[in-house]
């Protein structure tokens, strides 16, 4: 319940930045049709480029807007968690009777729930009305679909989490956040879809954990992955997310062993 409860008030945090929200519904959305408009041009020269049709070409443009927040894509750390470490607050959180990393991951899910109603709804709702999308007519894919942005918002936070831990060790991670958010934006499949990739690279993007948080979910809502291909999928990302999890308490156990807070 704690965990529960720390999820929804981070939900209700994110829900009173009205106007934030609003601003980022029309810079998505105008994103959206920019990207879109790009690969109109691109699958009109190759309309099989990567196994995808026109239709799901746009549907995949625009399900890269609607999680764009949801799972934090060209965004490094948890940058809340690294400041208060940079600060020494992080010294009040580990003396809170709950676990940090579960902490933290709670307040992210309710964040990305709040992104998925609050950001990604309207600009998926504005692409169907301009573009003809591929988007599932079938209930159930539409669950799997929110199954996998799930997980995917899973992985995300494992990976900005431990660049958030590094911050104990680092004097300025700002560096490595940035490093981080530019290889989710090129291999999470932001700026094209990793099967376009050329040979031996789309095999290896679609293998790394930044493919679990847009390639899988977007996949799996044009209906690229169905059957035993959604399951792979699936546990693709179950299996990035608790392998992050776990390398993140091994991190976070090794960094709070002795926490030093300087002045005091």
């Amino acid at each position: 319940m704690l965990y529960a409860a720390v999820a929804a008030g981070s939900f209700r945090r994110y829900a009173t930045y009205r106007a934030a929200t609003a601003a980022g519904l029309v810079t998505n959305t105008a994103f959206g049709f920019i990207i879109a408009y790009t690969y109109l041009a691109l699958w009109g020269q190759r309309p099989h480029l990567g196994g995808y049709g026109p239709a799901q070409a746009l549907t995949f443009a625009w399900t890269g807007q609607a999680l764009l927040t949801v799972v934090m894509i060209a965004t490094g750390g948890v940058d809340e968690l690294q400041e208060r470490i940079r600060s020494g607050d992080i010294a009040v959180d580990l003396y809170r009777p709950a676990d940090l990393q579960l902490w933290w991951l709670a307040a992210d899910l309710g964040r990305a729930a709040f992104q998925l109603i609050g950001r990604g709804l309207v600009p998926v709702a504005v692409g169907a009305l301009v573009f003809p999308l591929a988007l599932p007519a079938d209930p159930l894919t539409w669950g799997w679909f929110l199954l996998s942005a799930a997980l995917g918002a899973v992985v995300s936070f494992g990976l900005r989490y431990l660049v958030a831990l590094s911050a104990f060790w680092l004097l300025d991670s700002s560096g490595l956040s940035l490093v981080s958010g530019l290889s989710c934006m090129f291999f999470s499949g932001m700026v094209l879809p990793l099967r376009v990739f050329p040979g031996h690279l789309a095999d290896l993007a679609q293998l790394l954990p930044w493919a679990a948080l847009l390639q899988v979910p977007a996949d799996v809502l044009i209906g690229a992955r169905t059957g035993g291909a959604l399951l792979r999928g699936l546990a693709f990302q179950a299996a990035w997310a608790l392998a992050l999890l776990a390398l993140g308490r091994l991190v976070q156990s090794a960094a709070t062993r002795k926490v030093v807070v300087h002045g005091g």
